[in-house]
């Protein structure tokens, strides 16, 4: 029960920020799998696109699933939670003005930057 919620609230975050800043969901999806729910990143990719597939196309998917890293009932969550998510972070958009959806969008992908970068040194030993 604790994983759906987590795929649904990775979907969710996923649609709201892809309304809010137009951003593929791979920038919340493939960290929000590989670091809340232990996927490897193969599976985190192969997941995501399935996610994405209309956009991305089958044959990136069907590649992933075929070794085995692709999960159908994470990526049905995801993209269900997906559509609420990015209709909520349409309406957030627009009542924010251009310089305010501009600072929030630096300052959150500096944010994940910072995240990402500090979690792979980590876990390349260097402190």
């Amino acid at each position: 029960m604790t994983t759906i919620l987590y795929l649904l609230l990775i979907g969710l975050l996923a649609g709201i920020l892809s309304g809010l800043f137009g951003i593929g969901g791979g920038l919340i999806i493939v960290p929000g799998l590989v670091y809340i729910l232990g996927f490897t990143m193969h599976k985190a990719t192969g997941t995501s696109l399935a996610v994405l597939l209309p956009p991305i196309g089958i044959v990136a998917v069907m590649t992933y699933y075929r070794q085995g890293n692709v999960d159908l009932k994470a990526a049905a969550l995801i993209a269900a939670a997906l559509v609420v998510g990015a209709w909520l972070g349409s309406l957030l958009a627009h009542r924010l003005t251009g310089p305010a959806l501009r600072m929030a969008f630096g300052l959150f992908v500096v944010g994940m930057g910072v995240y990402l970068v500090y979690g792979a040194a980590r876990r390349l030993g260097w402190f």
